[in-house]
This record gives C-alpha cells, structure tokens and sequence, in this order.
C-alpha cells in the first residue's frame, strides 16, 4: 500500500485565501484519480477540489482503497489503513481550518463515510455514490449519534455490485447516524445517472451553500 496519495486538483486549488471547503472526490475500485473530477463541471462545482489516487495498484492504471475479500463485507483493518491515508493527505494538503465535502463513487463511497466516522468535525455534506458504510465500529460513530450531519446517499435499483448484506448494514445504520438524504434510482446499475448528479447538486446547495455549485 502506498502511504503517500497521488492526486489531481482543480484549477482554483489554493490556500490563500483559506477556503472555508474542498470537496474530495474518491474513486471506485479499479479506477483512479482522473476518473471522478470529470463531475465536478456536471455538478458545477465552485469549491475547489482534489481526486485522490487509492493506495493499492492494481495494474493497468487502476487502483482500490482495499482489497475486496468478502463482498460487501471488507476487513475493518484495510479499510482504516486507507482512511488513515486520506487523513494523512488531508494534514499535508488541506488548512486545518477548511471542512471536507468527500464525494465517493463505491469503495471511494465507502470512504467518504469512513471520513465522517473518523473525524467528524472536519467532515460536510459527505455523498455516498452507489457505496456503503464499514461494519466495524469507528472513532466518530457516538459523536454521530448526537449531531446526526447530512449525508447523501444515492444507488441504482440494479445495482448487483454492492452485496445486499452491505445495503442491509448501511440501511441500519445511516438513519441512526446522520441525517440521512437516500435516493434510488429506478433502472440504475452500478453507475451514476443525470438525475442522482442533479440531486447531489441541490444536496450541495442546501448543506455546503448555494456559492458551492452553480446552478443548471
């Protein structure tokens, strides 16, 4: 596992001025970091941003933030070494006092909501796309239980990728956790459609601000 990220950023990346949120953009399995950014002009995102290259090679240019052992349910330990690389990212790239908006597309949705379990202070507006959450218990999940943030949850109705155990797991435990936005999009597979992408727009706009994404 690499322990120092790769990434590609936005144009507007800067730390002078502070901005007050970046957003994240984390990657599926297989993937890599020029995947996800090609969103953020769908999205119409004004916060800048960096997508970020998961640790593990896979080969042929593509990369996973653990590998997949049980379907839907990873070894707690991977998944943490992972997130603990993002964080150590985040320390190195990020101000201190700038929050987080992580987009994660399927493992890199799992991340996203690893980010908000680990360290919830840092964490806004979290969008979980056809992904889920880590079974093990994390740092942040009591914090969670008295704030409950936003999240955004969305999946295709027919999505065979993510194990039912997993969407089991993740219907229990985001409503107890966070206050939870979940869509399904009827005739979805393992992707991501333009109505989910316009919801994650309105999602941002309410919770990040309306100066996070322009308007369609």
């Amino acid at each position: 596992m690499n322990t120092t990220l790769r990434d590609v950023r936005s144009h507007g990346w800067t730390t002078n001025p502070v901005p007050e949120a970046v957003a994240l953009f984390l990657h599926g399995f297989g993937s890599n970091e020029h995947d996800l950014g090609s969103l953020a002009p769908v999205l119409g995102l004004n916060l800048p941003w960096a997508s970020l290259r998961a640790p593990i090679e896979l080969g042929n240019g593509g990369a996973a933030w653990f590998s997949i052992t049980t379907p839907g349910n990873p070894e707690s330990g991977p998944v943490e070494k992972a997130t603990d690389a993002i964080w150590a990212w985040v320390e190195t790239n990020v101000d201190p006092g700038t929050r987080l908006v992580p987009i994660g597309f399927s493992q890199g949705g799992l991340m996203a909501s690893q980010l908000l379990r680990a360290r919830p202070e840092r964490v806004v507006a979290p969008v979980v796309l056809g992904g889920f959450v880590l079974g093990a218990p994390q740092p942040g999940d009591e914090t969670l239980r008295g704030i409950r943030p936003s999240l955004f949850w969305g999946r295709g109705s027919e999505d065979r990728v993510i194990a039912p155990v997993a969407i089991t797991r993740s219907s229990e435990y985001l409503p107890q956790h966070t206050s939870l936005i979940e869509r399904v999009y009827p005739g979805l597979a393992h992707g991501i459609n333009a109505t989910e992408l316009d919801d994650v727009r309105d999602f941002l706009a309410a919770e990040v601000g309306p100066q996070a994404v322009a308007r369609a």
